[in-house]
């Protein structure tokens, strides 16, 4: 899941509008503009220009957690997913072909494929991106779970037959394999050695490897377009790739636009300003601004795109780690008490009134939401469970669980302790902001005390993969159509399992973490599911995968609201998608000349 490819990035905050298709397999895969940089306005150069609120993390793949990231301009798979018809196409691979069994498949690649500097790309960099990267359990990747194949959780055989076919082998059958196979494909001859050579810790050299404070150039790609340069919270230039395979039916080299910018603005108010000033191409349309939009939609040559639901989740999730680290509890003991309470995480779920954030805050452009699995997947359960807003039912949960209310009506637990948390989220997300606003508010009422931390997105990401000490966050994951891209949260030993994380690879070690027995239900039911072939058994394990997670609560669900972007007239082409967004088919789409 990219924490918001279920194909598995960390947090969903990137524009709407802007965000590329889920070309790539990730796991759900998280400063102001000077306004010279961008050279002109988004009308006055031969570019589109796009606005994203944090700077990227990494520019590589294999260790990309979060979203925005630039790997689906930057990297292709063998195989890329159609967003609009969800049907799975040839991309770096022409074609591929399964044994009776389902056990063997192999891949061919397309003729004369090179990197953007020109070198051969072949079966060898297959080979090698699975076997020594994904593979690999010395390096950190949320793409790997989705690859564990069945109760042994095994990993395909990879192995190449010639210099355009690879051959997979499954141990048994993998329902969601062909799909999964959208993962980057990276250089083996830019990064074998790094993979090989090890840092003064111990840790393959390919951990540190094409961070953002590389230079550009130095960094090979597949994709479509290739780095040009980069400025720390300035923006990210992108240049067209001319190895890239694509062409038209003419036989022009795709894609057609040949520089791409995404400009790093401070915050969605920023990036609204430069949208309507013309600085900006696309927009991502949060609820508060869609009535100012659309009135202005004709007379500014714009288009407000409606994709429906939106493939993400949004919630909130507490720390169950009840693990110490150098003899220090990840959470205070009293607050772990609290959190790994059933009553009081369904009290919570109750407390919180979703309806008036929906009216309020997404402007009633959205519906509660109560499962991990998107909408839009044909393995959403409609039957799932909800919780009401129900103060007074929270109340009596609490109650039921030990804690009182003093003659102030602050929540207390068994032993005394004001009940109070710190909730953090990633303060460039003016949405998330008020609904920790109304969390706030709405669990004060129940007696609860909860103080809002907006922080960095890359500082907060960091707390929920490497020190893991926090208490309380909301955030979001991406989605998609297969379930199994989301087997990195819910696998209990899953890269992205936040709210019981396992320490990652290269970190301390963590003492006295447990797991518990709906926890390892789940992921056993993932499992299963990716296991079976038959769709309606399949649908089946995952409906009770919903129920165990509505029924526990590990997270609290909140809104799914509707994917709305608005993109300039001048970009002809668009096929707006709740998941791949406006720009998913970017090498098809083409610019107008100004008028």
């Amino acid at each position: 899941m990219k924490f918001s490819k279920f194909v598995a990035n960390i947090a969903n905050i990137w524009h709407r509008g802007s965000k590329l298709a889920l070309a790539l397999l990730s796991a759900v895969t998280l400063s102001a503009c000077n306004p010279a940089v961008l050279q002109g306005t988004a009308t006055e150069v031969p570019q589109v220009v796009q606005g994203i609120i944090s700077d990227p993390k990494t520019f590589n793949a294999i260790l990309s957690q979060e979203s925005p990231n630039v790997f689906g301009y930057t990297y292709e798979g063998l195989v890329r997913q159609n967003p609009i018809t969800a049907k799975i196409k040839p991309s770096l691979a022409e074609s591929w072909k399964f044994s009776e069994d389902n056990l063997r498949i192999v891949f061919t690649l397309r003729e004369g494929l090179k990197w953007s500097n020109g070198e051969p790309l072949t079966a060898d960099d297959v080979v090698f991106t699975y076997n020594d990267l994904i593979f690999n359990k010395e390096i950190p990747t949320n793409v790997r779970d989705s690859f564990r194949i069945g109760d042994s959780g095994k990993f395909p055989n990879v192995r190449k037959l010639d210099k355009r076919r690879i051959e997979f082998t499954l141990p048994e059958p993998f329902a969601p394999f062909l799909a999964n196979t959208s993962v980057a494909i990276m250089p083996a001859h830019a990064l074998r050695e790094s993979v090989e050579k090890k840092d003064a810790e111990g840790k393959p050299v390919f951990i540190s490897k094409w961070g953002v404070d590389t230079p550009p150039d130095e960094i090979i790609v597949n994709g479509r377009y290739k780095l040009e340069s980069y400025s720390t919270s300035e923006r990210v230039k992108f240049r067209r790739n001319p190895y890239y395979w694509e062409e038209d039916e003419q036989g022009n080299q795709l894609p057609y636009i040949d520089s791409v910018v995404w400009a790093i603005l401070k915050n969605q108010d920023t990036s609204l300003l430069r949208f309507r000033s013309g600085d900006l191409d696309s927009l991502g349309v949060s609820p508060e601004y869609f009535s100012l939009l659309k009135r202005e939609e004709k007379r500014a040559n714009f288009r407000i795109y409606n994709g429906g639901p939106d493939y993400g989740t949004s919630f909130i999730s507490f720390n169950l780690n009840k693990g110490s680290r150098n003899g220090k509890p990840l959470v205070p003991p009293e607050k772990s008490r609290w959190f790994n309470t059933l009553n009081f995480r369904k009290a919570v779920a109750y407390a919180i009134d979703r309806q008036q954030m929906i009216n309020y805050i997404y402007r009633g452009l959205g519906e509660p939401q109560n499962s991990p699995i998107s909408v839009q997947s044909p393995y959403y359960y409609e039957g799932v469970k909800g919780y009401e807003y129900n103060p007074e039912k929270a109340k009596e949960l609490l109650q039921e669980a030990g804690f009182r209310y003093n003659n102030q009506s602050q929540l207390l637990d068994s032993k005394g302790n004001r009940v109070r948390f710190t909730l953090i989220t990633n303060a460039e997300n003016k949405t998330r902001e008020s609904m920790a606003v109304q969390i706030k508010q709405d669990l004060g009422k129940i007696g609860m005390d909860v103080n809002i931390n907006p922080l960095a997105f890359n500082v907060l990401v960091n707390k929920l993969s490497n020190s893991l000490d926090w208490e309380c966050h909301l955030l979001g994951l991406t989605g998609g159509n297969e379930p199994n891209n989301g087997a990195n949260v819910w696998l209990t030993d899953g890269n992205l399992h936040a709210f019981n994380q396992k320490p990652q690879a290269g970190v301390p070690p963590i003492n006295g973490r447990e797991v518990y027995d709906w926890e390892k239900e789940i992921s056993q039911l993932y499992v299963q599911a990716a296991q079976e072939l038959d769709e309606e058994k399949r649908k089946a394990l995952y409906n009770e995968t919903q129920r165990l997670a509505q029924e526990y609560l590990p997270f609290v669900y909140l809104v799914n609201p509707l994917a709305l972007g608005a993109v300039r007239d001048r970009v002809q082409g668009i096929e707006y998608s709740a998941l791949g967004g406006a720009f998913w088919n970017i090498e098809e789409l083409k610019l107008t000349q100004k008028e």
